[in-house]
């Protein structure tokens, strides 16, 4: 087989025509708008075959321990794919206004928020219905992906399939963690000993505040609230009162999952507990570049148009950013951050033993 065969090079050189499939009636500009764009639709397509690995492995009960480096090893590929596709929009800043200008009124109905493959990337992830924002006046986000008569299209049946196909990712790391063994005497204990500790490291950080700080008794007062406020706000997170609406079963399961993430990134020393660290710092960072990459998109907009309203509807740059100041998935894995002790602040555990390693298992 040939280079050119494998890759089906005339193939794919033939998809730039645009709407009248005829490349030589377009600018070079129009060219490299499509090129780009059909550049991400590759990248996602890649992103949604390692989010539904990850998502399969962790869809096993009990996970294996060796399926946590592969998981990991997906969410960094993908990390490392929304680091390059945001350095893409660099090429796209190559346009002018008034070179974009000369073919944008042709787009008109067309949008990115009809990419069917980022819409699946986003139900992969787990992102709620309830986060997201309307491109228009449309019910939903499906509306969106209708053909112009309202009728069923390619896109809205991709990501139809998508919705049927299994859990999320969220859905299925969240239940991972809530099976993770905490404490003998399960999570409530644990997570009571966390907020004392964490109460404790309040007081000493105020205590040292007092005796260094030149501060006036309205400062003073205004870091005791602050701390105060850090210390409520934690023990409401824990134990999932920050969300009353819960059921009691749901909100029990809350508190399972952020025990464990407390406890995971707690004693990440315990050779057991290395590789569900690593996973979970990997999911972080994987959403990270993600957010990142919306944020560029809008700057990228911004540079380019300006806040012009979009070609499918929407407010543009106001949507984009939306967009990433909203649709954050794992949200809990992000919070528990604020709450994580010092090392030497952390209370000592009853089942470490469990995480360490047997003697058999080790190398010689």
């Amino acid at each position: 087989m040939n280079y050119w065969e494998y890759i089906r090079v005339e193939e794919l050189l033939r998809l730039q025509g645009g709407m009248n499939d005829d490349e030589q009636k377009l600018s070079n500009d129009e060219v490299v708008f499509i090129v780009v764009h059909q550049v991400y639709e590759l990248w996602f397509k890649l992103v949604i075959r390692e989010l539904v690995a990850a998502r399969d492995l962790f869809n096993h009960d009990p996970v294996p321990d060796m399926a946590l480096a592969d998981a990991t090893r997906s969410f960094r590929r993908i990390s490392t794919i929304f680091e390059q596709a945001a350095s893409h929009f660099e090429v796209m800043e190559t346009l002018t206004t008034r070179d974009y200008l000369g073919f944008r009124d042709a787009l008109i109905g067309a949008s990115g928020f009809q990419s069917a493959q980022l819409r699946e990337v986003e139900i992969l992830l787990g992102l709620d219905d309830r986060q997201r924002l309307t491109l228009g006046a449309e019910g939903t986000y499906k509306d969106a992906l209708r053909g112009k008569d309202g009728s069923a299209s390619v896109a809205l049946e991709r990501v139809n399939r998508r919705l049927a196909a299994g859990p999320s990712l969220k859905d299925v790391v969240y239940a991972w963690l809530a099976r993770t063994p905490v404490a003998k005497e399960g999570p409530d204990k644990f997570l009571a000993d966390v907020i004392a500790a964490h109460r404790s490291e309040m007081t000493n950080r105020l205590a040292i505040v007092e005796s260094q700080l030149n501060l006036s008794p309205a400062d003073l007062a205004l870091w005791k609230a602050r701390y105060e406020k850090e210390a409520e706000s934690a023990a409401r997170f824990l134990f999932a009162e920050d969300e009353p609406d819960l059921p009691a079963e749901e909100k029990a399961e809350r508190r399972k999952v952020r025990a464990a993430l407390v406890f995971l990134e707690s004693y990440r020393e315990l050779p057991r507990l290395a590789w569900p660290r690593e996973a979970l710092d990997a999911l972080v960072a994987m959403e990270q570049k993600i957010l990142i990459w919306r944020q560029r998109h809008a700057r990228m907009v911004e540079r380019i148009i300006g806040r012009r309203t979009g070609t499918g509807g929407s407010s543009g740059v106001d949507y984009l950013d939306q967009t990433a100041l909203r649709y954050r998935v794992f949200s809990d894995v992000w919070t528990i951050r604020t709450l994580l002790l010092q090392k030497s602040a952390v209370p000592s555990i009853d089942n470490a033993a469990d995480f360490r390693f047997r003697v058999e298992d080790e190398l010689p």
